[in-house]
């Protein structure tokens, strides 16, 4: 197999299969998302991108390369950029440009989004002011105590999502008048029960070629001569990639209250449920891992969630916030690669 990796014609097969793997694991999620309905169906399809995202970090830090330390950093870093800014500003664009004006409960995504700020910071933020440790990293106690609290205050944000306020993330009823996507049938049992066991094929086959190809993918950023940074977000689009196609469709049928749910739900898993899962790994096997990032991206993240908290702070949307969004996207990217 080690030879085998050596073929550009070999990887690229394994490449492909990873990627109709990340494809299949989403499509049935998401008939498992229209079985169960609002807003668990969103909560399965993010929980489902977060163990393909996981098993990415986990299998890059397991290879002990030069740089793995930072590789859940700049996922999960990646992942909030890629989200409050890449997904939201193409959904409210492409929604803008087609419906001219979109609406959504906003008492569902302001909350989402104070609890993502909370969230980021915790763990993106904390590590550089700390003085425990030299740099951006945390103690093992201190990782600990983030991890649980990172852990709990998601939890807490799913009891109030899908049980004391879930009508809040419910889409408004006028805006699914004559939406025939709204209300169509349910899948039948067979086809919901049908779709478990294959998602479950589909994450176990992620999980494997993302071990057996994460030396490659380093090994190609690195010949590029490319920031190692790069690597994160490289697994944040990956993951993200078809879970954005579903926000962007969702929000071309002016159904924006589902395209908000699955784009701030994707980044509250990745950082309420990587972080920790992560932590834990790092601890128990004693590996280095650095989360503290640096002075440049703090400001692009406050900023993406000042402008993100005033985008959604009356509930509308017009075609103009979707380009601020996507302007501050692609600053990210050019800054990434060019800091």
């Amino acid at each position: 197999m080690a030879n085998l990796l050596t073929h550009s014609w070999f990887i690229a097969i394994l490449a492909a299969i990873l990627i109709g793997a990340v494809l299949s694991a989403v499509h049935h999620a998401e008939v498992i998302a229209h079985k169960t309905g609002e807003p668990f169906g969103t909560l399965v399809l993010s929980i489902s991108v977060t163990i393909i995202e996981v098993s990415l970090i986990i299998a890059m830090m397991l290879s002990g390369h030069e740089g793995s330390e930072f590789i859940a950093r700049d996922a999960v870093f990646a992942t909030v950029m890629i989200v409050v800014n890449g997904v939201i500003g193409i959904c409210i664009f492409m929604g803008g440009f087609q419906h001219h004006e979109m609406s959504f409960r906003n008492e569902g995504t302001n909350s989402a989004l104070a609890v993502l700020t909370a969230l980021a910071t915790f763990i993106l933020v904390m590590p550089i002011v700390t003085v425990s440790t030299p740099g951006p990293d945390f103690t093992k106690s201190q990782l600990a105590f983030a991890g649980i609290a990172s852990f709990v205050l998601y939890i807490a944000f799913l009891f109030f999502q899908t049980v004391s306020h879930r009508d809040y993330y419910l889409p408004k009823v006028e805006g699914q008048v004559g939406n025939q996507h709204a209300h169509a049938e349910k899948p039948s049992n067979l086809k919901t029960t049908a779709s478990c066991a294959l998602l479950l094929i589909s994450l176990v086959t992620v999980v494997g070629l993302a071990e057996l190809l994460s030396p490659v993918i380093e090994s190609g950023v690195k010949a590029a001569g490319a920031p190692k940074t790069i690597v994160g977000i490289a697994i944040a689009l990956l993951v993200l990639m078809p879970e954005g196609y579903a926000a962007v469709r969702a929000a071309r049928a002016n159904r924006l209250q589902s395209s908000l749910n699955l784009a701030l739900g994707s980044a509250l898993a990745s950082i309420g449920l990587t972080i920790p899962t992560v932590a834990a790994i790092a601890i128990y096997f004693n590996l280095p891992l650095s989360l503290g990032i640096s002075n440049l991206n703090v400001t692009l993240m406050y900023l993406s969630f000042f402008i993100g908290a005033l985008t959604l702070a009356i509930g509308r949307t017009t075609m103009l916030q979707g380009v601020v969004h996507l302007i501050i996207f692609f600053e990210y990217l050019f800054l990434s690669l060019v800091p």
